[in-house]
């Protein structure tokens, strides 16, 4: 119990500085946890991107196999390649401290960065990197300024450098905003193809942060069937017990 309060420290505390930063203008992410090919496509991305840095302690591989209609074989072939036991946990090799040395930050777990976030903000997010020689990664992202984690999809999407509006402050400084990009190198995605990676990684994240969300609303149909079952059933029987009073 204490290690998951601490992960979900963790994973609110880019929350809070991101807030200092005044907000942004999200996308809107669209998820649809009903739609189990692209639950099954932002698995395959989050384990091939995400997972070498970003742990998912609290989500087993098998829990993910049922509910995203995947066999045993299918997540062992494809989906695993941190542990060689489909009952494991989603973790990493990497050590807190090595990630910290080579980040400057340890790279929070995401199992529940969904929930911190908001699947808007992911989305915009994974979609707002662009050059920046001055980092030390060499890019930054327009969500969320200075950022230290490195740009993982940048294959798939290409290299892009910002473009800027200028405005005036209310002290008359001059302030750069970043409106939009411009493609320098094309990846191996379009546009439109990039879009719905993304979107579909989100899917999955959100998903991650709260798996009983694919069963609730199975579970409420069947709760409203048994209690309205329950009234015709209680009314009979108020009705036969009370017939000789009345």
């Amino acid at each position: 119990m204490k290690k998951y309060i601490i992960a979900l420290i963790i994973a609110a505390t880019p929350v809070l500085g991101f807030a200092s930063e005044g907000g942004a203008n999200l996308e809107k992410a669209d998820v649809d946890l009903n739609d189990t090919a692209s639950l099954q496509h932002g698995a395959r991305i989050f384990v091939n991107y995400c997972l070498s840095c970003h742990s998912a302690n609290y989500m087993r591989y098998s829990r993910m196999a049922k509910d995203l209609g995947l066999t045993k074989k299918q997540v062992e072939n494809n989906l695993m390649f941190a542990s060689d036991k489909v009952g494991s946990l989603m973790t990493i090799a990497m050590r807190p401290g090595e990630s910290k040395n080579w980040f400057g930050n340890t790279p929070p777990d995401l199992t529940v960065i969904a929930r911190a976030r908001g699947a808007d903000w992911l989305y915009t997010y994974l979609k707002s990197f662009y050059l920046d020689p001055s980092r030390p990664f060499g890019v930054n992202n327009a969500v969320f300024k200075d950022v230290a984690m490195p740009d993982v999809l940048w294959k798939l999407h290409g290299l892009k450098e910002p473009v800027y509006q200028e405005h005036k402050d209310a002290e008359g400084k001059t302030i750069k905003k970043v409106v939009g990009f411009k493609t320098v190198k094309p990846g191996t995605m379009t546009d439109v193809e990039y879009d719905k990676a993304v979107r579909d990684l989100v899917n999955f994240l959100v998903y991650m942060g709260e798996p009983a969300k694919l069963e609730r609303p199975y579970v409420g149909i069947g709760v409203l069937v048994f209690l309205a079952l329950m009234f015709v059933v209680s009314y009979y029987l108020k009705k036969e017990y009370w017939k000789d009073v009345h």
